[in-house]
């Protein structure tokens, strides 16, 4: 399990981080956020090339790769005021997708167990299954609520023959009780599918699924604020997994089941700054960018991004927890007003 790098290009960290060794657990001791690459796209349903998205997330930026983002607005830096170090990828086989899952899912246990955050660059949505198992299995065992922002609710059962893929995890997720399906949120569903007898599964668990057309009817802000009550209640932290196709291909074309009529960036960006900031995040991923499909870098630039808004609202918090200050992440912090006067 030594730290393997990349699987596909050259061995660099996110933004620059610090690189840690996953068989050294000094190197990791002491951090908020363990990164993660899982280049997995075994379990894709039409486009595979999700493989290339860690790589891609980890490079795309205009600014120096150089450890250090600070955040205009929530005036901390989440690279330099948390611990974030990268572990590298995961090696992982796209074509065993079970023995992957397996591989993935000790990695992440051993980072929950560590204390840290376990941050994982996808891939496709199949990895979420090993990612919420692992920090389930270190941090309580059906006390770890999902809000999953998705176009797809990928709760299917027997997709292609097999059990495990990309449009399956959360079932397995919740048959195996790692999460519960009351404590299971999804936001941004649309489309054609999945099918009635699928969507009466999801409802006998007790799933709660915010389609587009209700987020639009009662405004994302609201639809937030409700699952946020859900999702901790008799629960002890939150997984947030985001696949990319929540957003319209019109802001995430490099994707591998796109599908028209989703989220904005800044309405997924603000989404993620308000549930790292208010809600006890314990593990993250980001999935389904598939670089073969992007143009000019536009999917890999907001999965980036995803990822530097969640560590900007981590620190945040933490920062306003130790200071005994508050902050509405909806409202701007301007630099010469201390949050809560």
């Amino acid at each position: 399990m030594a730290r393997y790098g990349a699987m596909f290009g050259p061995d660099i960290t996110f933004l620059g981080v610090d690189r840690c060794d996953l068989d050294d657990p000094a190197s990791f001791a002491d951090a908020d956020v363990v990164i993660v690459g899982a280049p997995f796209d075994g379990g894709t349903s039409y486009r595979s090339g999700a493989r290339f998205g860690p790589q891609a997330m980890r490079s795309a930026c205009y600014l120096a790769h150089d450890g250090s983002r600070p955040s205009l607005a929530m005036r901390v830096d989440g690279l330099q005021d948390l611990r974030v170090v990268d572990a590298g990828d995961v090696e992982l086989y796209s074509g065993d997708a079970v023995k992957s899952c397996a591989d993935l899912e000790i990695v992440i246990e051993r980072i929950s167990r560590a204390g840290a955050i376990p941050l994982v660059l996808g891939g496709d949505h199949t990895i979420t299954w090993p990612d919420v198992t692992g920090v389930a299995r270190a941090r309580g065992w059906g006390k770890v609520s999902v809000i999953h922002f998705d176009a797809h609710a990928d709760t299917g059962d027997i997709e292609f023959g097999s059990l495990v893929g990309h449009g399956q995890p959360m079932r397995r997720l919740i048959e195996s009780g790692a999460a519960r399906g009351d404590r299971f949120l999804q936001m941004g569903l649309r489309g054609y599918w999945p099918g009635p007898e699928t969507l009466d599964w999801m409802a006998q668990q007790g799933m709660r699924s915010y389609e587009m057309t209700e987020i639009v009817a009662r405004g994302f802000d609201e639809c937030l604020t409700e699952a946020f009550a859900i999702a901790t209640d008799d629960c002890d932290g939150v997984f947030l997994s985001v696949d990319i196709d929540v957003c319209d291909p019109g802001h995430a074309p490099g994707t591998g089941t796109p599908e028209p009529g989703g989220l904005s960036a800044r309405q997924l960006l603000d989404a993620v700054r308000r549930i790292c900031y208010e809600l006890p995040v314990i593990g993250i991923d980001v999935v389904e960018v598939a670089p073969p499909y992007d143009h000019a870098d536009i999917t890999a630039l907001l999965g980036n991004r995803v990822v530097l808004e969640a560590l900007s609202a981590i620190a945040r918090r933490r920062k306003d927890e130790r200071d005994g200050t508050t902050w509405d992440p909806r409202q701007p912090l301007l630099a010469d007003r201390i949050p809560g006067e």
